[in-house]
């Protein structure tokens, strides 16, 4: 039986994911199992059953992400104002038509 070690579970890959470590051997990031784990509530059985990954890779992934957390956290905040930036700027052509007020993104 082969046994991987913690950094067999994370690879870092400069054109996969825009470099972001990842599960190995997919294009899950350590984000999104961040994301999924500690901001949607999913345990990590049903991280690993929904994804096709082990227990061992979605506990590497919060194993990395502690031993990373300000970086990772930083750059899940940066593409959450990116994404609000997007609906910020974009114009909708159907509220437009309907005559409908475009949000102007502030919550």
């Amino acid at each position: 039986m082969e046994m991987k070690s913690l950094d067999q579970h994370i690879e870092i890959t400069q054109n996969i994911s825009g470099g972001r470590p990842c599960i190995a051997g997919h294009r899950i990031t350590v984000e999104n199992i961040v994301v999924w784990h500690e901001r949607a509530g999913m345990t990590a059985d049903k991280i690993a059953a929904d994804y096709g990954l082990t227990l061992a890779d979605v506990y590497a992934a919060l194993a990395y992400y502690f031993d990373h957390r300000n970086e990772i956290d930083q750059s899940i905040e940066d593409g959450e104002r990116f994404v609000k930036s997007l609906g910020v700027n974009a114009h909708s052509k159907l509220l437009e038509k309907l005559g409908m007020p475009i949000p102007d993104g502030e919550d």
